[in-house]
């Protein structure tokens, strides 16, 4: 018997099946809840990628206009209800059943206008808009919240608390998301915004940014651009420079010339540069008119003039070289006339911005000195209908320059009245004309100065960084800069070394015209 007990105390026959028994609810119980890991996991990655989508549909809204938040909203509505959503937003293995669509009734969201500076930290109250009629322009950030969904485990809960009798839980998911805009290729240039709107009104009117360049009556204003410095503050029309890559006064000259600038701007970080630059202005602008100032030396391709440099002006001295404004003598009577300037600017009387925004109303072929005809009506080119029009329908400089330049018109080389004969293409003894980028425009970040300057946050003034940017824009110029405007004018007298004279063009963002797609950098970003 001894034996017997021995020899079955020794026998290891039949262990694993003890062994097996033993563990088996362990393994199932593992199993299980591999499933509902697998399972929970799959809901939630659905989920959060619903949350992704939706936040991102809505920040790619969020540019700085008035209505970004009506447009954010919009685009999540059509996301979520739409009859054909933008958004295919299904999840699984949910307690609802097999697949599902998330609906409007599973999300909330906010507008923000902020973020805390650690990803760790949480959104508090100062974060959130809470004005999104009135702030909607401040939004910058949009987080959409997925309300928790059921889920059903399979694996008994039940043992792990007493909260989970019916072992279930749930699983929901956020996310966080910005709009990015920056420029690139753009000129270092700044300008406080001829249509800032302070306590509901401005000085042009109660006409905003987006509204000029969305009618052509208002982009035919003439506005005198004013150089920050020499006792001129950051009043509305007055402008600036951006830091540059290239450094000093020289890397600074170099953009303001270029046809490549290179540089980059984010819409919620330029910084602005110190220093006087007029003399850098004018030879940069009137670079581009076909014109050498003393003192520039820019020369290569990229520093090429417009196709089109008509500028009411007759060379006088300066002999064989590329001319500068002083070899030049502008507006003769009958003979030049270049893009003219609004009325009230001939008479000194424009009031909006502060005497330096005109009406529109400028002469393109009324008088016997008109645009038109000094330009081409001696070459019997009489004023096509395209270009017909009055009050309202006047068109704009920018259009009859390009108007000009197409070449199945062929009016580059109509000549002027005699004596004066002046044509629209440069000299060759300037650089070649540039034709890939429009070197009559004047590319610039538009921001709100007069805001800034009220924001105890803000030193507006010299070095200041990470400005945000109402749009960014670009401007037909005119005229050369000039400084014989006080010579035998009368009234008319604008000494100023550094003045531009510009019509707004278009706009970033969703009230512009697309002209600055090339330019544009638009991406709305996760950051949570």
């Amino acid at each position: 018997m001894l034996g017997t007990i021995r020899a079955f105390w020794n026998d290891q026959r039949g262990i694993a099946m003890i062994l097996v028994a033993i563990m088996l609810p362990v393994i199932i119980g593992f199993a299980l809840l591999v499933i509902d890991m697998s399972r929970a996991n799959s809901l939630h990655n659905d989920l959060q990628k619903g949350a992704d989508a939706l936040a991102l549909a809505a920040a790619a809204e969020l540019d700085g206009g008035t209505d970004a938040i009506i447009r954010a909203n919009r685009a999540l509505a059509d996301s979520v209800l739409g009859n054909t959503p933008l958004v295919d937003n299904t999840y699984r293995f949910s307690d609802q059943g097999s697949q599902k669509t998330l609906t409007s009734s599973g999300i909330t969201w906010r507008y923000l206008s902020s973020l805390p500076a650690n990803d760790s930290d949480p959104i508090v109250a100062a974060n959130v808009i809470t004005d999104e009629s009135n702030d909607a322009a401040d939004a910058r950030f949009v987080e959409v919240t997925v309300k928790p969904t059921g889920f059903a485990a399979i694996f008994p809960a039940s043992f792990l608390t007493a909260n989970n009798a019916d072992n279930s839980f749930s699983v929901g998911a956020k996310a966080v998301a910005g709009f990015n805009s920056a420029v690139c290729d753009f000129t270092p240039v700044f300008m406080c915004n001829p249509y800032e709107m302070v306590n509901g009104t401005n000085d042009a009117g109660g006409i905003t940014l987006q509204q000029a360049v969305a009618e052509r009556k208002y982009r035919r204003r003439l506005i005198q651009l004013r150089t920050v410095g020499n006792n001129a503050g950051y009043f509305p029309g007055n402008f600036g420079f951006l830091e540059t890559d290239g450094k000093g006064a020289k890397g600074l000259a170099t953009a303001l010339a270029s046809a490549k600038p290179g540089a980059c701007y984010g819409k919620n970080s330029i910084t602005t540069a110190t220093g006087q630059k007029a003399g850098k202005v004018k030879g940069a602008i009137n670079l581009r008119f076909g014109m050498q100032e003393s003192g520039s030396n820019f020369n290569g391709a990229e520093f090429g003039p417009a196709v089109n440099v008509r500028k009411g002006a007759k060379k006088t001295s300066g002999g064989n070289t590329c001319p500068s404004s002083n070899d030049l003598t502008f507006d003769v009577d009958g003979q030049t006339q270049g893009l003219g300037l609004d009325s009230c600017f001939k008479t000194n009387t424009c009031t909006m911005m502060g005497g330096r925004m005109g009406g529109g109303d400028w002469d393109l072929n009324t008088s016997s000195n008109s645009y038109w005809k000094i330009n081409h009506i001696p070459s019997g080119i009489a004023l096509p209908s395209a270009l017909q029009g009055t009050g309202d329908n006047l068109p704009t400089r920018y259009e009859v320059y390009k108007y000009e330049n197409d070449p199945t018109h062929n009016l580059i080389d109509d000549k002027s009245k005699a004596p004066g004969n002046e044509i629209g293409r440069p000299s060759n003894k300037c650089e070649e004309p540039i034709s890939y980028v429009d070197r009559r425009l004047l590319y610039g970040a538009v921001i709100d100065c007069q805001k800034l300057e009220t924001d105890p946050n803000v030193d507006l003034g010299g070095h200041t960084e990470n400005l945000p940017v109402e749009a960014f824009a670009s401007f037909f110029i005119t005229q050369p800069v000039r400084t014989d405007r006080c010579t035998g004018k009368g009234t008319t007298c604008f000494d100023y070394d550094a003045d531009i004279f510009v019509e707004l063009v278009d706009v970033t963002g969703h009230a512009g015209q697309g002209t600055l797609n090339n330019f544009l950098r638009d991406e709305p970003q996760l950051y949570r």
